[in-house]
C-alpha cells in the first residue's frame, strides 16, 4: 500500500512529533522555572477567579447599557450622530460602576476621610456573615460534601444566640462569649445531624439539608408566635432586643456599623486555614474529599470524618447567623434573619475555591457588591438585579475555567510551553 504524503500547505503530525522528540540518548530540555512559574500562574485557579469577576463585570456593562433609556434613545439616530450613543453607553456603565465604587469602597464625594470611608465599613460589614457561611460551605467542599444546608444552620444558630442574648442577665463579656457559643453550637448540631445522616445511613446530604432548611423555617417560624421567642405583649413574629451585653461592640466608633464579629471572622479564617493546611484532621478531610475509597483503604474512618466535618461546618455557618442576630440586627429578628446568606454562601466558596484566604476576600467582594448595589440604584437608576446578574455569571465562568483560558488565550498549568506548541501544530 503507496504511502499518504500530504498535499502542500498541510503538517504531517507523525513528523511533527518526530521532530520535536528528542535524539536518542538526548533529555528534553527543561523550561526555565520563571516561564513556568508565570504558565502557572496565569493559568491558575487564583487568575480564573479573578477573570471571571472581570468578564462578569464586562457583561453586566453590556446589560446596564442595554437597559439605560438614554442609550435606547440615542439608538433610535444611531446612524445620523453614532457619537451620541456611545457616549450614552459610556455614561452609563462608568456612572454605575462607579456608583459601586463609591457606595462599597470610598465616596469621594465627602469632605472628610472619616465619612469617605463609611462605604468600606458598610462592605465589610455585609461580608461578615458570607465569610463565615461561605467557610462553612468550602470545609464541606473540601470533604467532598455539598451543603447547601446554612439558612437552616443559620435560623437555628440565630434562635440559640437569639434567646441567650435577650433572656439571661450575665455580666459583661461572659454573656457575649455564652451567646455566641450557643449560636455556633446550635449550628454545629444542625449541621451535624446531616453528617451522621450521612454516615450512618448513606443519605444524601444535599436532599437532606434541603429538608432541614425548611424543617428550621417552620420550628424557628413556630417559637417566634410563642413566649420562647416572641417579645412579650407584642403580636408579631418577632423577638426582644438583645441585652447591651451581648451584643457585638463597635469597632470604630458609634458611627459605623461594622462591629467586632468580623475579628471572629477572621480568627475563624485563620483557623480553617491552619485545620485544613497544617493538621493531621485537615489531612483526613482532604483525603476523604479527593477518594473517600482510597481514604478507607488508607485506615481513615471516613464516617467519623463526615460527621466532624458537617459539625465544623454547621458551626461555621451558625457563626453568620450569630454575627446577625448580635451585630447587625440586634433589635430583634424574624424568620428572615438568614437574608439569603446561606445560599450567597455557595458563590462565595465557589469563587474563593474552596481555600479560607480565597473565601476571605470572595466574601468582600460579595459584601461591596451588597453595599454598592443600592447606591447604583439609588444614584444611576440601575435595578439591584444586575449585581444578582454579576455575581450568577462569576458563578457560570468558575465553573467554566476553559472558556475563561479560550477567551483571554490562557495557558493550561503544567503543560510545558514545547507541549502546547506541538500540540498547535499537530491542529493545524
Amino acid at each position: 500500500m503507496s504511502e499518504q504524503i500530504p498535499s502542500r500547505g498541510q503538517v504531517d503530525p507523525v513528523a511533527v512529533e518526530e521532530a520535536t522528540a528528542p535524539a536518542p540518548g538526548e533529555t528534553p530540555p527543561d523550561e526555565p522555572r520563571s516561564s513556568a512559574f508565570l504558565r502557572d500562574l496565569m493559568g491558575g485557579s487564583a487568575a480564573i477567579s479573578v477573570l471571571a469577576v472581570v468578564l462578569a463585570l464586562a457583561v453586566g456593562g453590556v446589560l446596564i447599557a442595554l437597559t439605560n433609556e438614554n442609550v435606547q434613545s440615542a439608538a433610535g439616530y444611531f446612524f445620523s450622530r453614532p457619537s451620541d450613543m456611545f457616549q450614552a453607553i459610556w455614561d452609563a456603565v462608568f456612572g454605575a460602576y462607579r456608583a459601586l465604587f463609591q457606595g462599597s469602597v470610598y465616596d469621594f464625594r465627602r469632605d472628610t476621610f472619616a465619612a469617605g470611608i463609611r462605604p468600606l465599613t458598610e462592605t465589610l460589614t455585609f461580608a461578615t456573615p458570607l465569610i463565615a457561611a461561605g467557610l462553612g460551605v468550602a470545609l464541606a467542599f473540601r470533604v467532598g460534601l455539598f451543603n447547601i444546608g446554612g439558612r437552616g444552620q443559620m435560623l437555628i444558630a440565630a434562635a440559640c444566640a437569639g434567646w441567650v442574648g435577650f433572656s439571661l442577665e450575665l455580666p459583661y463579656g461572659v454573656h457575649l462569649f455564652v451567646a455566641v457559643l450557643a449560636g455556633v453550637l446550635g449550628g454545629a448540631v444542625w449541621g451535624g445531624i446531616v453528617g451522621l445522616l450521612k454516615a450512618r445511613t448513606g443519605a444524601h446530604e444535599v436532599i437532606v439539608t434541603i429538608m432541614l432548611n425548611f424543617v428550621a423555617l417552620y420550628l424557628v417560624s413556630f417559637l417566634l408566635r410563642t413566649p420562647v421567642l416572641q417579645a412579650p405583649g407584642s403580636n408579631n413574629p418577632k423577638t426582644p432586643p438583645m441585652a447591651d451585653t451581648a451584643v457585638f461592640p463597635p469597632l470604630l466608633g458609634s458611627g459605623y456599623n461594622v462591629h467586632a464579629g468580623l475579628l471572629f471572622v477572621i480568627a475563624a479564617t485563620i483557623y480553617v486555614w491552619y485545620l485544613l493546611g497544617r493538621s493531621s484532621m485537615g489531612f483526613q478531610f482532604r483525603a476523604v474529599g479527593e477518594n473517600p475509597n482510597a481514604a478507607r483503604v488508607a485506615g481513615i474512618n471516613v464516617k467519623n470524618v463526615y460527621v466532624t466535618a458537617m459539625l465544623i461546618s454547621g458551626g461555621l455557618v451558625g457563626l453568620a447567623g450569630v454575627s446577625q442576630v448580635l451585630g447587625t440586627i440586634t433589635t430583634g429578628f424574624g424568620s428572615g434573619i438568614d437574608a439569603g446568606i446561606g445560599f450567597d454562601a455557595i458563590t462565595v466558596a465557589l469563587l474563593g475555591r474552596s481555600k479560607p484566604w480565597g473565601v476571605f476576600f470572595a466574601g468582600i467582594l460579595f459584601g461591596a457588591f451588597k453595599a454598592g448595589g443600592f447606591s447604583m440604584q439609588a444614584a444611576e437608576g440601575i435595578p439591584v438585579d444586575i449585581v444578582l446578574v454579576v455575581q450568577s455569571l462569576i458563578v457560570l465562568f468558575i465553573a467554566a475555567p476553559p472558556l475563561v483560558r479560550t477567551i483571554f488565550r490562557l495557558p493550561t498549568p503544567g503543560q510545558p510551553a514545547a507541549a502546547r506548541s506541538k500540540k498547535k501544530a499537530v491542529a493545524k
